[in-house]
């Protein structure tokens, strides 16, 4: 094909100016970017090479050169990698095929991206870095295993459009030429480069090497110099890192720095991580192990096409960046690397999801995450309460899909309560030891958010007795609470669901038997509202929880609240309209005043429209919309009206 070209699109043009203008202030971090790229591109020919011999082309060995050329003022990152085909130049480079793209730009928008660097870094698109320190980047690649003929050249400036045409390449792989702008001329040097390798890729396993120079004095046959003879230049390829696989190493051996310059290898992340876990498995199924658990939530974390997994790897040897076999989906925040003694080298992704050592590493590493979370919980609160801010909600479903560990994750969990200040959390363990004697109940309200749900008239007799209500305002605690139906001896009850009411014996006594005497006076009143309502809730009847509000709605032992309607219409969940239970208050001064006009007339059609308003302030105070707005706003104006003549004329 001849040379075209074409424009960036548009998300990509704001990336590329996102990443020139505002995000990096260490410029370094471009060359650990291309060479993390291009170690990556190597593993991926070698894991393929396991299925097709052919893609190694004669040359086993993988190798990362660095050529710096002071005259033009370039330097050449070369891999013999896994290269690139027109099609995957296009996709990776020209587009970007990730449907969270918008979201992702709007993130950054929204965000000071200077002081937050590593939202770039979780959108992996490191390639761009290249643009910081050159005003133009040329690339060219052959896809591994094709003919010689069969490359790309692709470049450009950075100005929203780029050229790309076909090129001859003798061997495999990527390389990539960056055009220094004139300022950043001191990333020619061989001490920069040799710093930023050291500081940032030295755990790299492939050699990065260079050309350098050293001066010698000639030597003899026997090995001697050569007095007098003078120096000579002489040009020597040497290798720049020490290729030391960080995860081999004793814990000893490695310092805080190569942790996380390794975490930010692996995650793609430019902050520090919170946490780090390096160990290794002996006995049936022997493996090591360097996991992190990240200081903060990635953007695309709850996004379906978000890559899942840590890399694998078999004696060393790379087989997958993202095995989701190694982890639970709920530990999926989860970055880090698995080194595996036990499976063979050709393992698939078919193998992996069968294999017996697999999930033997699995139970291993998931057992020691948590007990990991648990020491953190109870040794180093704050870091704790920092995780759980970030990932609380999904390590919650693992409460619900992780059976197992189900008891262990328990103790993990951490809610907001009646008891707590905003933004302060307490434990079930925690709760358990404050309870009141005679309290046999966890009580919980589950709703979007905290405020709402201080609002709530389900709470009222609960603060009138100080009991403590727990607030579980995330989606997923609505199946927290049907996996984590007890905890330490005590069952867990909604109270909005149900006729739970806090009371000793003796209070149910007086409670039944003031019931029967309100039952007496407005029984009549009670059937007259459910005729009238009755194509919209299952019964009417008076509460024993309401102590201030008028009325409120409760969904059966077992039925959908309001909370779980409005989770599952958001997952586009075919949900049928649930009849609830109208609960009135007996000692609202309504009653009384409903009491009175039913008494004397009970066609007056204000009953009616009081019947009416009832539910629709019920279905306003859980947060549920009302079926006919204007119609409730113009019968509060007019009892506001009626309201305001009757006080004038007193």
């Amino acid at each position: 094909m001849s040379k075209s070209v074409k424009k960036f699109e548009t998300e990509v043009q704001q990336l590329l100016d996102l990443v020139i203008h505002s995000l990096y202030s260490n410029k370094d971090i471009f060359l650990r970017e291309l060479i993390s790229n291009a170690s990556d591109a190597i593993d991926k020919v070698l894991f393929e090479s396991h299925q097709n011999a052919a893609v190694i082309e004669g040359e086993p060995e993988g190798k990362i050169k660095l050529i710096t050329d002071k005259e033009a003022g370039t330097i050449t990152i070369r891999d013999n990698g896994v290269g690139m085909t027109l099609e995957e130049v296009e996709k990776n480079i020209g587009t970007i095929a990730h449907s969270g793209t918008k979201a992702f730009l709007a993130n950054l928008k929204e965000q000071n991206v200077a002081e937050h660097p590593e939202l770039i870094g979780q959108f992996g698109v490191g390639f761009y870095a290249s643009f910081m320190v050159a005003d133009r980047v040329t690339l060219v690649t052959r896809r591994a295993g094709h003919d010689k003929g069969a490359g790309v050249r692709w470049e450009s400036t950075g100005d929203g459009t780029y050229t790309v045409e076909e090129a001859t390449k003798e061997t495999r792989g990527t390389e990539i030429t960056l055009h220094l702008k004139e300022e950043m001329k001191e990333y020619l040097d061989e001490w920069k480069i040799r710093s930023i390798v050291r500081k940032y890729s030295d755990y790299v396993q492939y050699p990065i090497v260079m050309d350098v120079t050293r001066t010698e004095v000639p030597k003899g046959v026997d090995g001697k110099e050569i007095e007098g003879a003078g120096t000579i230049e002489k040009s020597v390829e040497e290798t720049l890192n020490s290729m030391k696989a960080i995860w081999t190493r004793s814990k000893s051996e490695v310092t805080d720095e190569e942790y996380e310059e390794f975490y930010k290898h692996v995650s793609h992340d430019f902050e520090k991580p919170l946490k780090t876990i390096h160990y290794s498995a002996e006995g049936v199924s022997e493996f090591k192990a360097l996991l992190y658990l990240p200081a903060h939530r990635p953007y695309d974390l709850f996004m379906p096409e978000r890559k899942r997994g840590v890399q694998l790897y078999v004696r060393r040897v790379f087989i997958t960046d993202s095995c989701e076999q190694l982890l639970p989906d709920y530990l999926r925040f989860v970055k880090g690397v698995v080194d595996s003694s036990d499976l063979p080298l050709n393992v698939s992704r078919e193998i992996l999801q069968e294999d017996v050592q697999i999930k033997r590493i699995q139970k291993s590493l998931v057992g020691k995450i948590i007990s990991t979370l648990s020491e953190m919980r109870e040794k180093e609160a704050d870091d704790y309460l920092t995780f759980y801010k970030e990932f609380g909600q999904v390590l919650k479903e693992g409460v619900h899909f992780d059976y197992a560990n189900r008891e262990k994750l328990q103790d993990l969990l951490l809610f907001e309560s009646t008891k707590t200040g905003a933004g302060e959390f307490t434990s079930l363990k925690e709760y358990v030891e404050r309870v009141p004697a005679g309290q046999e109940e966890i009580y919980f309200i589950t709703g979007t958010s905290r405020a709402a749900l201080e609002q709530s008239p389900h709470l009222e007799i609960f603060r009138k007795k100080e009991y403590e209500v727990l607030f579980l305002t995330d989606p997923v605690d609505e199946w927290v609470v049907q996996g984590v139906t007890e905890y330490g001896g005590k069952k867990l009850k909604a109270v909005d669901r149900g006729d739970v009411i806090p009371a000793t014996e003796e209070e149910k006594k007086e409670q039944e038997a003031k019931r029967e005497e309100a039952a007496k006076q407005y029984g009549d009143l009670l059937s007259f509202v459910k005729e009238k309502l009755d194509a919209r809730v299952k019964e009417v009847r008076l509460s024993s929880r309401l102590t201030d509000s008028a009325c409120c709605l409760v969904a059966d032992e077992h039925g959908l609240n309001a909370n779980m309607e409005r989770i599952l219409r958001a997952m586009n969940q075919d949900v049928p309209e649930s009849k609830r239970i109208l609960e009135l208050n007996p000692d609202h001064p309504i009653m009384q005043v409903m009491a009175t006009l039913f008494t004397k007339d009970k066609a007056n059609p204000r009953l009616g429209d009081y019947c009416d308003l009832l539910y629709d302030q019920a279905l306003l105070t859980e947060g549920s919309p009302i079926t006919d707005p204007l119609r409730f706003t113009r019968l509060v104006a007019e009892l506001m009206v009626a309201d305001g003549k009757a006080a004038a004329e007193k």
